[in-house]
């Protein structure tokens, strides 16, 4: 089948952050779960109890997280209860969930609809998930907070410490091996391919860890550490090691890293690479690029 030829239409989308915008995402993925169930039937079971046998899209994550990280000691009907208490009294919390589920519906081309963000996006459910753990902490609940973050690696292999803080509209692209530390913050409209570490720098407490910026696009197997700042729109290179802050609007890239157009004058753009994806824009600053 062609890339991109299953793909379920949608109806253009209400504006960001609108009071009718979980709602319209809601009935779009109802809608695109009663299709799927009718061309498979072998998924119209499972269909059904994820996502049509419920009436708000909170019910249904939380079912659908209790079922994929209970265990022995974590029963999934304690998992439910506990998303779901959370879930329906954070409004804040579903409207980053609704934010998150466009960032990846409309950001990865791979991406055919929102039900399959919903259940099959492991970076979507473990970033969902960790918002829980991170409102425990809050709480502090924390040991409960720190054993949701446990089956979190456990099942999805994206690893989020309970009280980093994340924005909203977050794209964890692949999302295996993702780790996030304690004191990491990560602003909105953010998007972060897998094996990228947001980590420390040795053995010390405090405030030790990166603070990404809005919009700020992050490559794959990029590895950022300390508390430095990577500023709002800046793009960070695939396999990157960044040790010092990376200025807004510009692109850092190598080990270590450095930034394209050099320290005095680095060459800025004007897209937001967050939500752009565009990983390879800054190839044209290097004249002798040869493969």
């Amino acid at each position: 089948m062609p890339a991109g030829e299953f793909c379920h239409p949608s109806p253009p989308p209400p504006p960001p952050g609108s009071e009718v915008e979980e709602e319209w995402v809601w009935a779009q993925i109802k809608a695109e779960a009663r299709v799927d169930a009718d061309a498979e039937p072998a998924l119209a079971s499972y269909l059904y109890s994820t996502i049509l046998s419920h009436s708000s899209l909170e019910r249904s994550l939380s079912f659908h997280l209790g079922n994929k990280l209970c265990c022995s000691t974590l029963l999934s009907t304690l998992l439910y209860d506990l998303f779901l208490n959370i879930f329906s009294n954070d409004a804040t919390l579903r409207s980053a969930t609704v934010a998150d589920l466009r960032a990846a519906r409309f950001r990865d081309p791979a991406c055919v609809s929102f039900s399959h963000c919903l259940l099959n996006y492991k970076g979507f459910l473990a970033c969902q998930a960790h918002r829980v753990a991170h409102k425990l902490w809050t709480q502090s609940r924390k040991p409960l907070a720190l054993a949701l973050q446990s089956r979190i690696s456990d099942v999805f292999a994206v690893d989020i410490h309970p009280a980093a803080k994340i924005g909203k509209g977050i794209l964890f692209d692949h999302a295996t091996g993702v780790v996030v530390g304690e004191t990491a913050v990560i602003g909105n409209n953010v998007s972060i391919l897998h094996h990228v570490t947001l980590g420390g720098t040795g053995k010390f407490g405090g405030d030790r860890h990166p603070k990404i910026g809005d919009g700020v696009l992050i490559g794959a197997a990029a590895t950022i550490l300390g508390n430095v700042k990577i500023g709002e729109w800046a793009k960070i290179g695939a396999g990157s090691v960044v040790l010092i802050d990376v200025p807004p609007r510009t692109t850092a890239v190598g080990n270590p890293a450095r930034l394209v157009g050099g320290k005095a004058q680095p060459t800025k753009h004007e897209e937001n690479p967050g939500e752009s994806m565009d990983h390879t824009s800054f190839i044209s600053d290097w004249s002798d690029y040869i493969i």
